[in-house]
């Protein structure tokens, strides 16, 4: 596989139509990927295409497991790697596939394996000293890579194991820094350090930097869980939700059953969907409040004012609740009428039928017989005059709630039904109401 431009490159054919696969390839795969997220799919379908093809020779399966490897699919690619064709490469991809699912004896007798046949002794070594600390043996894992000399010690990859091992042992951190900071010199774009630099700058409080450290790790690819689950909290404490939720797909792109990364998909998308910004909130609010003007404060004629009278249209959100042939269908109601009114809300941004799916339910009426006057005025008051949360305004806003006497012809339960309006915001509006002295039906 020849080096392309990676911004003509087709990524599945290009794996598809490779006739020798080696390490050189890995890292083509790798690094158009980091460039452009956009050929993780073509990756995906070229291996989907491979999986269809029940003829696969022993070598061709070697560069399919390998593929299933940078996708994520552990398991998958274990089992293709048995079958393949014994090479130095299928042995060493087997020992990752063992050490990413946490067998790390296993792995390290794969990587044995590998080595025994030929593949690079160093990146053998280095992966098993890996192994060895995951398994929590820190001093083995530092002699393993104290026994590496000469150009190994200069790659990326040497410095980073040695880091993350140092960073394990008591009063090291100076040393781990030091190297994490040289194996991004030699790689910029290598995962693991970037990663190390920026658990460190957040540990200690410098979230900018560990932001942008982050924000680069997540860039490489494979991109660990850790960077982008990180970077995934730290956009959400941003309240930038959409790039948090990008984050967390990203992880379940490549594990889709994950289940904490499908917690904060999920609560990241419920509590983006709810974020309200000013300007939104002034809007609603500008709406709410044309909603709840009555009819009679705009200038109509006899006829069709009468007529609004009769059909029990007092407010303008009443109106909008209306289709033209409604307002047609009402006696006496003509075309002439019909043009007065469509350009009295066309001057309010409205048209008549536009809330027409939203018509609230013939709530039962209010007995006011026992209130006194000032009381029925607050049933008159627009809601706004609650100072309610976002969340909870926003439901009133979807169950067309423009006034307090509205709000109380409700019961708890018509108010749990209104989408993300749960028991706390039913607790805040009962109690904004009892300060006023008024509670919902039914309590």
């Amino acid at each position: 596989m020849s080096e392309v431009d990676l911004d003509v490159l087709d990524l599945k054919q290009l794996v598809l139509n490779s006739n020798s696969f080696g390490p050189n390839d890995v890292a083509e795969i790798r690094r158009a990927i980091t460039e452009n997220y956009g050929h993780f799919g073509e990756l995906r379908d070229a291996v989907q295409e491979m999986e269809q093809d029940s003829g696969q020779s022993p070598a061709n399966r070697t560069k399919m497991g390998v593929c299933q490897f940078l996708l994520g699919r552990f398991r998958d690619s274990l089992e293709t790697l048995s079958a393949a064709d014994g090479s130095a490469m299928a042995l060493f991809y087997a020992a990752r596939c063992r050490f990413e699912l946490g067998q790390y004896a296993e792995a390290i007798e794969a990587y044995q394996s590998a080595k025994t046949s030929g593949y690079n002794e160093d990146r053998c070594k280095i992966g098993i000293a890996e192994a060895k600390r995951y398994s929590g043996e820190i001093e083995e894992a530092m002699a393993i890579l104290d026994d590496i000399f000469g150009p190994a010690e200069q790659t990326a990859d040497y410095m980073y194991q040695r880091a993350a091992t140092a960073a394990l042992i008591g009063g090291r951190m100076e040393e781990a820094i030091n190297l994490y900071q040289r194996a991004v010199s030699t790689d910029e774009n290598h995962a693991g350090a970037l990663f190390g630099l920026a658990l460190e700058n957040d540990r200690l409080g410098n979230d900018e930097e560990a932001l942008h450290l982050y924000e680069r790790a997540a860039k490489a690819f494979p991109t660990g869980i850790g960077a982008l689950t990180n970077l995934g909290v730290m956009y959400e404490d941003r309240n930038e939700y959409d790039k948090a939720q990008l984050c967390y797909k990203r992880i379940l792109d490549c594990f889709p059953a994950h289940p904490r990364t499908q917690l904060y998909m999920k609560d990241a998308s419920a509590t983006g969907n709810m974020l309200y910004d000013e300007e939104a909130q002034r809007r609603n609010d500008r709406l709410a409040q044309i909603l709840n003007m009555p009819v009679t404060n705009f200038e109509l004629s006899v006829r069709s004012r009468n007529c609004l009278q009769k059909m029990g249209i007092e407010t303008i959100g009443e109106l909008t609740r209306h289709t033209e042939q409604e307002l047609l269908s009402s006696k006496n109601f003509g075309e002439t009428s019909l043009v007065e009114i469509r350009e009295m809300l066309n001057q309010k941004g409205l048209s008549l039928g536009q809330f027409a799916g939203e018509k609230k339910s013939s709530d039962p009426p209010i007995d006011t017989s026992h209130m006194s006057p000032d009381e029925q005025a607050l049933l008159e008051r627009p809601i706004a005059d609650l100072n309610l949360s976002v969340r909870a305004r926003k439901c009133m806003t979807r169950l067309q709630i423009n006034t307090i006497g509205e709000l109380i012809r409700k019961t708890g339960d018509d108010m749990l039904e209104c989408k993300n309006f749960g028991v706390t915001s039913l607790n805040e509006v009962r109690e904004k109401l009892g300060d006023l002295g008024l509670k919902m039906r039914g309590d």
